[in-house]
């Protein structure tokens, strides 16, 4: 094994993270003939959980898996890293609004991506998953500049993912079967799950799927609440699905999406589809495997879809503006 990978994990200790750092180091996503050091994240009350992982780590034998280590301290954690995944985020606390929490979490972001931009390899790639994730992606990347904006994202693949499997129960298809699925806009209940541009076995969706009013009032609401549903159902968020679509993005950027399809990712927009520059929004997106996303151009929204995307954006703008003292000029 020639090539050395480190990911840098925040939040560590974590429900989703436990999923996450097991396929991070089983070779899963850099494939066998690449070493991963992981650089794992924690507050100090945690670091003992985090210790235990490690152990836990070490116990798997993995092949692939160079080094582990464990600090509080973002500098350390983010030294040379290839990859930066912002799992940990500030949770939104008795009676809290959104808005509470985004601020909340300036700070931390802050800390972050000034963080990255000081000690971070020259070609690091960073995920955001805390959420709410894209604004958070949006104060770590203005504070950490020195990092090209292309190479900040935020996830909507979990959103992706639950889109693709609601589309493939109702049809009675595989997953696999249903492709060129968007999410535009934000990782909340405002997000677009796209059904009018997404394919069931190359067609579209509307020739398999002919109710439209399922799909405007039961898949997208759906999809949009199904963060809150698992809070429901479960009592706690989601957590292996979550580090699913973690793990899900980063192949893509590795490896590469299929030819003809795409998937959906959060990125610093450059004006695509009338969102304003700069804003981290919800996209279709492709690479060829190099580590970087295109945004696929051209697609068509009818008057639903138009709607859909005008609220997701509006609150974006919104959550900007809660935050602009927290972003550099």
């Amino acid at each position: 094994m020639s090539k050395v990978v480190r990911v840098a994990v925040t939040g560590a200790a974590g429900r989703v993270t436990s999923s996450l750092i097991v396929r991070l180091a089983s070779g899963e996503v850099f494939g066998p003939d690449t070493q991963v050091i992981l650089q794992l994240l924690e507050l100090p009350v945690a670091l003992k959980n985090l210790e235990g992982a490690m152990y836990e780590l070490q116990d798997c034998g993995f092949s692939t898996l160079k080094d582990i280590i464990i600090t509080d301290d973002a500098n350390k954690a983010f030294d040379g890293c290839n990859w930066a995944l912002l799992v940990g985020a500030a949770p939104r606390g008795p009676g809290e609004q959104r808005s509470d929490l985004i601020k909340k979490n300036g700070p931390i972001f802050i800390g972050q991506g000034k963080a990255i931009a000081k000690n971070a390899a020259s070609d690091v790639r960073i995920l955001v998953v805390g959420n709410p994730c894209n604004t958070n992606c949006l104060i770590a990347q203005r504070n950490g500049r020195e990092v090209p904006a292309e190479r900040w994202h935020a996830m909507t693949r979990l959103d992706h993912n639950r889109a693709v499997s609601a589309i493939a129960l109702k049809a009675g298809v595989p997953n696999a079967a249903v492709t060129n699925m968007t999410i535009w806009g934000n990782h909340s209940n405002t997000q677009y799950p796209d059904f009018t541009n997404a394919k069931i076995n190359g067609k579209p969706v509307t020739d398999t799927i002919t109710d439209r009013g399922w799909l405007e009032n039961t898949f997208v609401p759906a999809n949009q609440d199904r963060g809150k549903f698992i809070i429901d159902t479960t009592k706690v968020s989601s957590s292996f699905s979550a580090a699913n679509g973690a793990i899900d993005h980063v192949k893509s950027l590795v490896k590469g999406t299929p030819a003809g399809d795409w998937t959906s990712a959060a990125v610093v927009s450059k004006g695509e589809y009338g969102v304003p520059p700069g804003l981290v929004f919800g996209y279709p997106c492709t690479t060829s495997g190099d580590g970087n996303w295109k945004v696929v151009e051209g697609l068509k929204l009818d008057a639903f879809g138009e709607a859909k995307l005008k609220a997701t954006l509006d609150e974006l703008l919104k959550e900007q503006e809660v935050v602009k003292d927290l972003l550099p000029s």
